[in-house]
């Protein structure tokens, strides 16, 4: 169901409590609900609460202002990745803690910034996809070092970038299942990623 305002939904971690962050909140809202091609600026001024000329002010065109809800996303989502390994020098450890961030991110509060990431990544402009690469990139290479680690350590097997796209797309995919207020607590599913990675036999 598809909240009447901005009121009704609840905050997002990545957007702050400014005019412009409400903005970003309410388009990630409406972009992960019903999808950006579908989602207007009428209908997204409407939401907000303000006139559809008031939101470029704030960003130029509807393409910006997706860019920079992904922009922001990633950016929150980044130094979580980097507080995760910062709280410890065991590559084992600094695994577990990126794959219980990356399922924060996914099932928690920036859930739904996370999906547009993700689903309408392709609706963005070739030069807004262009500038949030180096981002992406910048997110995917936090994982990849520790994967690297523990490949050469022998504890992981197969190529680093092939193993992490495949266990991206299994913690991607719990959003479709999961449920933070269910029978397994995110701790515990953390820890069954954890153990199926470094033991899969």
């Amino acid at each position: 169901m598809i909240a009447s305002s901005i009121e009704h939904i609840q905050p997002i971690a990545c957007f702050d409590d400014t005019p412009r962050g409400r903005l970003l909140l309410g388009a990630a809202y409406l972009f992960h609900k019903q999808g950006y091609a579908k989602t207007t600026v009428r209908e997204l001024a409407q939401f907000i609460g303000i006139q559809s000329g008031s939101l470029f002010h704030h960003f130029k065109t509807k393409d910006d202002i997706l860019a920079n809800v992904m922009e922001q996303t990633i950016i929150y989502n980044n130094a979580c990745l980097e507080g995760a390994i910062a709280t410890s020098d065991d590559p084992e450890l600094q695994l577990k803690e990126l794959i219980k961030a990356e399922l924060e991110a996914i099932s928690g509060d920036t859930g739904s910034a996370m999906a547009v990431l993700v689903y309408e990544w392709f609706a963005l402009s070739p030069e807004n996809q262009k500038k949030l690469l180096k981002l992406r990139n910048d997110y995917e290479r936090i994982w990849l070092n520790v994967i690297q680690v523990l490949h050469d350590q022998g504890k992981i097997k197969h190529d680093p970038f092939i193993w992490r796209r495949l266990i991206g797309g299994a913690i991607a995919w719990t959003v479709t299942w999961y449920k933070p207020e269910g029978k397994l607590s995110l701790d515990q599913l953390t820890d069954i990623v954890w153990e199926m990675t470094l033991n899969p036999t």
